[in-house]
């Protein structure tokens, strides 16, 4: 039996863009990183950043705690059992991609913005916001993953002022639905996958993220690929001190089509176990998604009509997750 497997290509087929110039004092190069986005997430989907201002330090404390956590005894891992909030460690086969024929070959942990019962949103049953749930006998597992999480969170709000001069918006365009993001960190842990397993087992299957912008860091394990516009599977190896950024069909969705998201996978034929983190970048529940009005013309009139972000990703979890399934009412 074989992996799935990928054709290696130059980094060029996935950019790299350097936020340097809009990390620093003024913005110098917002305009520039504008239109690097620009052309990715219109012609690509994915693009890799650079100098993204994420510490390494933290970036490399959240690996080795996630690494503890998922080493650790499963009764560890089952009393924070993933919950209604989408909240927790989802374990190996909770994860199906619409169209697979085998669940995911993973198991996750996944938190998210830290709201407290008293938050009028969480009291207000605002979809997926609430506190997050952490294993008592490992805190430095909750330091580090929120460490973590509050400085993606900052590179998110210096992103989006990129994707605004994308689309030649003011900068804070996006600040104001992202202030209180519906913003979902997860911690990924796949095991080796063994060759006879064959060419329909993936560690993730092939899917389009459900939202906005994901934000990935990736061991050097490698195992990443990427569908480009021929239908061709590309890899998207590992490159030290960079994130993959990829756009969702949310994004798409409020782009009207222009920016386009991009179906991908995991294959671990590493022969070893493979780690990674996302966050999955989405704005406020309520957020109305309706085509930009820069984004709608006479040759592409809107294509969708108005949802919000809440409703949506509900409607992808509810096909995705077994948890959620099973919690589902008989009809």
């Amino acid at each position: 039996m074989r992996y799935a497997t990928a054709r290696q290509v130059d980094f060029s087929e996935i950019p790299v863009i350097d936020l340097a110039g809009l990390c620093a004092p003024g913005e110098p190069g917002l305009a520039a990183v504008g239109a690097a986005i620009r052309r990715a997430a219109t012609e690509v989907g994915f693009f890799y950043i650079a100098n993204h201002g994420v510490p390494q330090t933290v970036i490399d404390a959240a690996f080795a705690e996630a690494r503890r956590f998922f080493r650790s005894p499963e009764e560890t891992k089952a009393t924070v059992r993933v919950n209604a909030l989408h909240r927790g460690w989802l374990a190996p086969g909770g994860a199906v991609m619409d169209g697979a024929k085998r669940p995911d070959l993973k198991e996750s942990f996944i938190f998210g913005l830290e709201l407290s019962e008293r938050d009028p949103d969480v009291q207000a049953g605002k979809p997926l916001m609430g506190p997050n749930q952490w294993p008592p006998a490992m805190p430095g597992f909750r330091s580090a993953l929120s460490a973590y999480y509050a400085e993606v969170l900052a590179c998110g709000q210096r992103l989006l002022r990129g994707f605004a001069a994308a689309l030649d918006l003011p900068p804070d365009h996006f600040a104001a639905a992202f202030a209180k993001p519906l913003a979902r960190g997860s911690a990924i842990w796949y095991p080796p996958q063994p060759p006879e397993l064959g060419e329909s087992q993936f560690g993730v299957s092939a899917h389009t993220d459900y939202g906005c912008i994901t934000i990935l860091a990736q061991d050097d394990t490698g195992g990443l690929q990427v569908q480009n516009r021929r239908g061709e599977w590309i890899a998207a190896p590992p490159i030290p001190g960079t994130y993959v950024i990829n756009i969702g069909d949310l994004m798409a969705r409020w782009t009207n089509d222009l920016f386009v998201s991009t179906p991908h996978r995991v294959v671990n034929a590493s022969g070893r176990e493979r780690q990674s983190i996302a966050v999955f970048y989405d704005p406020h529940p309520d957020t109305e998604i309706t085509a930009i009005p820069a984004c709608v013309t006479a040759d592409s009139p809107a294509r969708y009509e108005t949802t919000t972000c809440g409703a949506h990703i509900l409607g992808r979890f509810a096909r995705s997750f077994a948890y959620r399934k099973e919690a589902a009412p008989a009809s």
